[in-house]
């Protein structure tokens, strides 16, 4: 393991309805590090990033937040983390800009406009609109709209691009370099191919348990 590891897995093993996912697996991932976490479905890509993000334990194995038991920091780590998973988790009885407003309130954070970090997201003219009258896309930008006003050094996103056109994707990738230039770290699961994000940046975890 580096000494500098933001996150790190020692040992992990996943056993789901009697069938052993993954088994001894271990990584570190630095300030700077892109991960994509592959393999095919039902291979246990999810249930990684729920053990490492602390909502589920592993039946074996840590994981670590700079080097302590994630368990033993929950307070400090869930401050430097931010998880998005597979489902949008948008609101359908409020507007797109309410959803907003209500995650950057639960994540502590007081200064900002929603507005403003709608439109990076196209989402102007969409501000006041349910969110149970908005398409799947727009779901997804409105749950992802987070990303651009957030201090959390730890990123784990599940299929992140899902339902995005390619626009949508390039923006995130953008956003994903310049959060890893700026000391933070991305893992995240996706099935599309990322055209932005270079193969000198981009680390890829397969679960045979070998980076490549």
């Amino acid at each position: 393991m580096t000494a500098n590891a933001l996150i790190s897995a020692e040992g992990l093993t996943c056993i789901r309805e009697e069938r052993i996912l993954f088994d001894d697996l271990s990584f570190a991932i630095n300030p700077g590090d892109i991960i994509q976490i592959e393999g095919p479905n039902g291979a246990g890509k999810t249930s990684l990033l729920r053990i490492l993000a602390g909502l589920s334990r592993p039946y074996a194995g840590a994981v670590k937040y700079r080097h302590e038991d994630i368990n033993a920091c929950r307070d400090e780590f869930n401050e430097d983390l931010l998880y998005l998973g597979h489902l949008a988790g948008v609101k359908s009885e409020l507007t797109a800009e309410e959803n907003l407003n209500f995650n950057l309130r639960i994540s502590g954070y007081a200064d900002y406009d929603c507005r403003e970090i709608l439109a990076k997201v196209n989402l102007s003219g969409f501000e006041e609109a349910l969110a149970g009258h908005l398409s799947a896309g727009q779901h997804r930008r409105t749950a992802l709209a987070r990303l651009w006003h957030n201090s959390a050094k730890i990123w784990i996103l599940d299929e992140p691009f899902t339902a995005i056109d390619k626009r949508g994707v390039e923006e995130l990738e953008h956003l994903f370099i310049r959060h890893a230039d700026s000391g933070g770290c991305v893992i995240l699961t996706t099935h599309q191919d990322m055209g932005l994000i270079k193969d000198d940046r981009l680390r890829k975890l397969r679960l045979d348990y070998r980076f490549l």
